[in-house]
């Protein structure tokens, strides 16, 4: 259909018929005319010649391909990738077709359901049966496949998203319905159980708010403000890590906007009883450690909560919000303390003290006239807080709010332990922490020589990979391709990540040494067929070489994309997306794990350029996948490419 298609265009240009748009037959004006009561635009002035004949065509080609794909989804033999597929198929089709889209994610809403809820009663099963087998066990984390689609669906639909938020708070209220009278059969029998049970808990909201922030948040990190504000507003009544980490990722991007939300929830936090020195603890986050976050507890303990990886600055406020938060909070710190028996407060006596004792240099310095009334009700406090809690060493007294001393050396430190260490495994220990430590301290070297100290040669080969690996990320991270080199030809890493760093290297490379890359990218191929065929890592490995090989040989790339469809025909776990690294290394006491996302191990940024470069040759290649997932995955890019203008415009600058 689509060669007759292309036939049909060319003859009619051969035969120098001009073709003219359907909206414009039978209303066309006479030369230079324009219409009346209408502005020219530069797309109504152009050139007959500058319009391409194809792009009609391609757009049908597209919509057809993710219709066709969203049908055949409903019967994928996995509910996680119907429910996948067709909702990223309504994300792609929205702008095309607003009904066929709505009623696509509503599919995939049903589709999701009925994968959280097969998810859930798995989970269910497999802690059920490690509690009967008195052993402990990890259990593996499953995708919130509902949370997705309403990711999606709330990007183009408010009503939607909120039709969707209503109905995950139903089924959530219904999946607790059957535990919540358990729990508090539990807690009852339990001496002060019901007590505590009581008691709120700020680092776990209501799962309602849970879910509208976490959209909010996502909206907002897709750049979407306007919306994420929307979902978010409604549920910014309490202080809590949810409302706060919104709040200050809402800073980064628009300041006065979170400042007014900051404010207001401030005014609300003063006057609701239910605050207490928790509420105070997270609002300082926002004004002195954004992103960490401290909920102290009863018994003098902490949770302590970073949300983002690095340290971030106190943010630049106004002084008069700065001191709306110390009357915020001296407010809220000096009421009465209850007694034992009636605190009902999320922090308790021992937890005040210590939200007090953490924020009472700040008042010092900012509002020295509550400092005294505060120190008064720490005195009042200290019977109640346990003498381990109150010493200087509590870390989270100071974390976040006094910077670590530079001069400290954490390797010394561990490796005075030396000398107290029973046996061969203590030192092992030892010097593992010692290693890591210096990794923190971007010591790659001292890292790799206290990781040769240690005697179990299997403990010393995952400490030597969790340096090389942690050193080869660093290096990519900082575009430095000859360290990437350096450690990817003599550090202590597998096939894969030896695959991947080459590969980056070779991208760090190909603009100003394109024939360097080239020859990086073969070395990349040897190295990847070095993989077990029957493993889907061989697969990610080909899919990182032939996505960084497409702007450097267009030619070879559809060579090397059949030996990635081979690859992928030989393995069932292969997905198609979701690829990532991981390195690991531990002991019987401790397991250090550091995961790396690599977007070049997925199909979708080699199937799209693939699309700008042939449709045709790109849908029928995608077409050989047997597998479900990776044949969606490459479709859906394929679609993408030709729907998504702006991203496609975009790639195609680069």
């Amino acid at each position: 259909m689509l060669r007759k298609a292309r036939l049909l265009i060319c003859a009619l240009l051969l035969s120098g018929v001009q073709l003219v748009p359907a909206a414009l037959v039978g209303a066309q004006q006479p030369a230079g005319a324009r219409p009346k009561g209408k502005k020219t635009t530069a797309a109504a002035d152009a050139p007959a010649a500058d319009i391409d004949p194809m792009e009609e065509v391609r757009r049908t080609t597209a919509i057809t391909l993710l219709t066709t794909l969203a049908d055949d989804a409903r019967n994928f033999r996995e509910q996680p990738l119907r429910a996948r597929v067709q909702a990223r198929a309504a994300d792609t089709l929205w702008d095309t077709d607003k009904e066929r889209a709505r009623a696509l994610f509503r599919r995939a809403w049903d589709a999701a359901e009925a994968a959280d809820t097969e998810s859930a009663a798995r989970a269910a099963e497999e802690q059920r049966r490690a509690g009967g087998s008195g052993r402990s066990a990890a259990f593996v984390s499953r995708p919130n496949l509902r949370r997705e689609v309403l990711r999606l669906a709330a990007r183009h639909d408010r009503a939607l998203g909120e039709e969707f938020l209503a109905r995950l708070d139903e089924a959530r209220k219904a999946e607790t319905s059957a535990t919540s009278q358990v729990n508090a059969n539990a807690a009852a029998a339990t001496p002060g159980g019901e007590q505590q049970a009581k008691r709120p808990d700020p680092g776990n909201p209501p799962v309602s708010i849970q879910q509208r922030l976490r959209l909010a948040l996502q909206l907002l990190e897709d750049g979407d403000k306007e919306r994420a504000l929307q979902f978010a507003d409604p549920a910014l009544t309490s202080v809590n890590t949810y409302s706060i980490n919104f709040l200050d990722t809402l800073r980064t991007r628009d300041a006065a906007a979170a400042d007014q939300r900051i404010a207001a929830l401030m005014a609300r936090a003063a006057n609701d009883l239910a605050s207490d020195a928790n509420t105070v603890s997270l609002l300082s986050a926002y004004f002195y450690t954004p992103f960490l976050y401290h909920v102290f507890q009863p018994g003098g303990g902490a949770n302590t909560m970073r949300w983002r990886g690095e340290d971030v600055p106190p943010p630049s406020v106004s002084p008069e919000l700065r001191a709306a938060f110390f009357n915020t909070g001296a407010q809220i710190l000096l009421r009465p303390i209850p007694s034992a028996e009636a605190d009902r407060t999320s922090s308790g006596r021992a937890g005040t003290y210590l939200v007090i004792a953490r924020l009472l240099p700040l008042f010092e310095q900012n509002a020295p006239d509550k400092a005294a009334l505060l120190r008064a009700k720490m005195a009042a406090l200290t019977p109640d807080t346990p003498e381990r809690a109150r010493s200087t060493e509590n870390g989270a007294l100071t974390r976040g709010l006094v910077p670590e001393d530079p001069s400290r050396d954490r390797v010394q430190e561990n490796l005075d332990r030396l000398d107290r260490a029973k046996d061969a495994a203590e030192r092992d220990e030892i010097y593992f922490n010692a290693a890591q430590s210096a990794m923190s301290r971007d010591e790659h070297d001292r890292a790799r020589s206290l990781a040769d100290k240690i005697e179990d040669l299997d403990l010393r080969r995952q400490v030597r990979g969790l340096i090389d690996f942690e050193a080869t990320s660093k290096a990519i991270r900082e575009k430095r391709p000859e360290d990437v080199l350096r450690v990817a030809r003599t550090g202590e890493l597998t096939n894969l990540q030896r695959t991947w760093a080459l590969t980056e290297a070779a991208g760090l490379l190909s603009k100003d040494e394109p024939g360097r890359a080239g020859e990086l990218l073969d070395e990349a191929l040897v190295e990847a067929k070095r993989i077990d065929q029957a493993s889907p890592e061989r697969v990610r490995a080909l899919v990182a070489i032939v996505t960084h090989m497409a702007s450097l040989d267009k030619t070879r790339v559809w060579e090397v994309m059949q030996e990635v469809v081979k690859a992928s025909n030989g393995v069932t776990e292969f997905t198609g997306e979701d690829g990532g690294l991981v390195s690991r290394a531990g002991t019987k006491n401790q397991m250090t794990t550091m995961n790396f996302s690599v977007e070049s191990f997925d199909l979708t940024n080699i199937f799209s350029a693939l699309a700008r470069e042939n449709l045709d040759r790109a849908v029928e290649l995608a077409k050989t996948f047997t597998g479900e997932s990776p044949r969606a995955i490459a479709t859906l890019a394929v679609a993408r490419a030709v729907l998504d203008k702006k991203k496609a415009e975009s790639a195609a600058m680069r």
